[in-house]
């Protein structure tokens, strides 16, 4: 099914209840929702009764996200999430990085004031270039880094210290920003690794990021080679993850799962869909315009899982001429258009 944009526009502008039908504009009034059923987990207690989402209003922007056309892959065919889920009623535009190191990202390469006031100015470019989905800010930040060394552990990871995660949780609170929590395992695992930092991930504005770059299988040296994670890691991580929406009473989590090769993620038609767990597939890669744009149609618009993320590189996008920083604009004529947005 194909819809011109114009067509597209007033179907979104009528389900978001900005737009009547016979043409006259008014102000958007609350959707009419139904109760949810109780899911509960076993060794949990009954969550509170929520509302349903808005399910026209759901369905029309996972269209608009896809620019009006229907395909074998796009939109993703899922139940829909419990309420209140993020996406695709929200655009998430995130920096990215550690506070220990200026290379790793922007959020060690400038104090943290600067860092809100730059990611505040993003924020308002994304919002200009698509005034119908809100943009969301978000601090993604590196709570475990792949290491070339062992350690005393020999994981090759360090995780960092929780007065940092509490710096990057302050950090958010300052612009109601939501915090996502990056894990790079190194030799380690994410069973290993997730529980250490459910004080946190049971927060309802406190999210995952997994890195399959830098989990080393075959016991490689991080950064010597590129590393993997297989559908059933990802499984874990959300399955990790939906039970802690039981448990806590949570708004669905997003998990932010990183790619820029075909072996970085294995078996992706095994990847489960949960209505508590919104996945989201990043394409991660650096460089020219073009090639970031192939790696994107290559690595995730052909592999469907969920919804799709896209990285942006201050530094290494504009390494050498004719490189440059792709504008909002145009990573938003991506078939289908991310709903997630990250700056390193």
């Amino acid at each position: 099914m194909y819809l011109s944009k114009r067509n597209l526009l007033l179907l979104l502008l009528i389900v978001t209840g900005t737009f009547t039908r016979c043409g006259e504009f008014k102000k958007p009034s609350k959707p009419v929702v139904t109760p949810s059923k109780k899911t509960v987990v076993a060794g949990t207690s009954p969550a509170p009764e929520k509302p349903a989402i808005d399910t026209a209003r759901y369905n029309a922007l996972l269209l608009y996200l896809n620019h009006g056309i229907t395909s074998a892959h796009w939109p993703v065919k899922t139940t829909y999430p419990f309420a209140p889920p993020l996406l695709p009623f929200k655009r998430i535009v995130a920096y990215y990085g550690n506070f220990y190191s200026a290379h790793m990202g922007i959020l060690g390469a400038l104090p943290p004031d600067n860092v809100l006031q730059k990611l505040q100015a993003e924020i308002k470019n994304w919002q200009e270039a698509d005034t119908l989905i809100p943009v969301q800010p978000a601090i993604e930040y590196i709570a475990v880094t792949a290491q070339g060394k062992p350690g005393k552990d020999g994981k090759y990871r360090q995780r960092m210290p929780f007065s940092q995660v509490d710096k990057a949780l302050a950090l958010a609170e300052k612009i109601n920003a939501l915090l996502i929590l990056d894990v790079q395992v190194g030799h380690d695992s994410l069973s290993n690794e997730l529980p250490r930092l459910e004080p946190y991930l049971k927060m309802n504005n406190v999210h995952l990021a997994i890195d399959p770059e830098f989990s080393m299988k075959d016991g490689a040296i991080p950064s010597s080679e590129i590393g993997n994670f297989d559908a059933g890691d990802i499984n874990y991580a959300s399955g990790y993850l939906a039970q802690l929406v039981h448990r806590y009473h949570l708004s669905p989590r997003l998990l932010i799962v990183d790619r820029f090769t075909e072996h970085m993620v294995t078996n992706y038609q095994s990847i489960i869909k949960r209505p508590e767990v919104q996945i989201v597939m990043t394409m991660d890669g650096f460089g020219m315009p073009a090639k970031k744009i192939n790696t994107y149609k290559q690595f995730i618009a052909s592999e469907p899982v969920q919804f799709t993320g896209f990285k942006l590189f201050y530094k290494n996008d504009i390494a050498s001429a004719p490189y440059k920083l792709m504008t909002p604009a145009e990573v938003l004529k991506l078939d289908p258009s991310p709903v997630y947005i990250q700056y390193q």
